[in-house]
């Protein structure tokens, strides 16, 4: 079985900064691309960022600038450092990882549980 726990939601001041993670645990062979992602009530989850195994990163115009992502393979662990946070940064954040669970398998998506992101003053 596989788990993605997430963790570092929260509330924030409009200017402010959160750091994200994501960590992937249980039986895995070998972890592709990870990413997180993001969805407002009523609307489709829409990309945030991603990391491919080489290192290799994209981001949403949105957070572009504002936004890193990165992770540490020893640990199968994805972050995402958020700063110069906006009020319509305000959502629940999921993390996903592409993995395979054995050498000849195909790739597997998992999806984190969801941490709330909150931007007021």
């Amino acid at each position: 079985q596989v788990q993605l726990v997430e963790s570092g939601g929260g509330l924030v001041q409009p200017g402010g900064s959160l750091r994200l993670s994501c960590a992937a645990s249980g039986s895995i062979f070998s972890i592709g691309a990870m990413g997180w992602y993001r969805q407002a009530p009523g609307k489709q989850r829409e990309l945030v960022a991603t990391i491919d195994s080489g290192g290799s990163t994209n981001y949403a115009d949105s957070v572009k600038g504002r936004f890193t992502i990165s992770r540490d393979n020893a640990k199968n662990t994805v972050y995402l450092q958020m700063n110069t946070l906006k009020p319509e940064d305000t959502v629940v954040y999921y993390c996903n990882v592409r993995l395979k669970l054995s050498r000849f398998g195909r790739e597997y998506d998992y999806w984190g549980q969801g941490t709330q992101v909150t931007v007021s003053s």
